[in-house]
């Protein structure tokens, strides 16, 4: 099962940005992430053609599995 952690964010023009970083931590917890969504906003580490990511708006980790079946 491949699992990837999306950290959501408003823009500028108030439209949602999602970063996506595969294969996170089993033991990545809440705090850890809110704490890096912080930083990046206020180190303005990202742009987006909607202007720079203000805000964190949450994060989630999505799980995706395949099965072959022939």
């Amino acid at each position: 099962m491949t699992k990837t952690l999306q950290m959501l964010f408003i823009n500028e023009d108030g439209r949602t940005v999602t970063i996506s970083l595969p294969d996170p931590l089993d033991t990545l917890t809440g705090v850890q992430v809110s704490a890096v969504m912080d930083m990046i906003v206020q180190k303005n580490a990202f742009v987006s053609t909607g202007g720079a990511l203000v805000s964190g708006s949450g994060a989630r980790v999505v799980s995706r599995g395949v099965e072959t079946i022939l």
